[in-house]
């Protein structure tokens, strides 16, 4: 299996998305915070808000493989000009350090993986700004058999642990 460099990837990436896919084409909203594309299943995609000048952000979701077949998160895009890489959280000796998974997400057939604070998450990085909580971050996850689908992550406060609501995310 050839490995493909991040550069490249997401120059693919890029490129896939400005010819507009067929397949993103397809993707539908199935309710207001539940995306499908193929046989993909993204749910409840939120974040935090970033602290001062801080230009990344986390992403979490759930994500349900409905199909036959394994499928595989390879990236994606965020608020016009970021991108997300999937990342991996791990403790040892009390000291928490995070890895970028570089080859991607692999969702196995009928398999729902869940990306949450703690554990495998996504990052939202090269942001024009960090957001505030009450926004809407619009963004693109690129899967490597489903093809590119549109979502929007609902920004919650700082220290949340779980999604926002509409209304709690909404205060001013």
């Amino acid at each position: 299996m050839k490995i493909i460099s991040p550069a490249t990837l997401y120059t693919i990436l890029l490129t896939v998305l400005a010819m507009g896919s067929s397949q993103s084409a397809s993707a539908q909203a199935a309710g207001s915070d539940t995306y499908r594309i193929g046989a993909i299943v993204v749910e409840a995609p939120w974040s935090r808000e970033a602290p001062g000048g801080v230009k990344r952000a986390v992403g979490y979701m759930r994500i349900t493989n409905t199909g036959q077949n394994p499928d595989r998160l390879v990236g994606g895009t965020a608020a016009t000009t970021g991108r997300l890489e999937v990342h991996q959280s791990t403790t040892s000796d009390g000291l928490t350090q995070m890895q970028a998974i570089k080859d991607g997400l692999v969702i196995g057939p009928g398999e729902t993986v869940e990306l949450k604070p703690g554990a495998m998450h996504g990052m939202l990085v090269d942001l024009p700004r960090g957001p505030k909580a009450g926004e809407i971050i619009k963004g693109t996850l690129m899967f490597e058999k489903a093809g590119a689908i549109e979502i929007e992550y609902q920004v919650g406060s700082v220290g949340i642990r779980h999604a926002p609501t509409a209304a709690a995310s909404h205060h001013h």
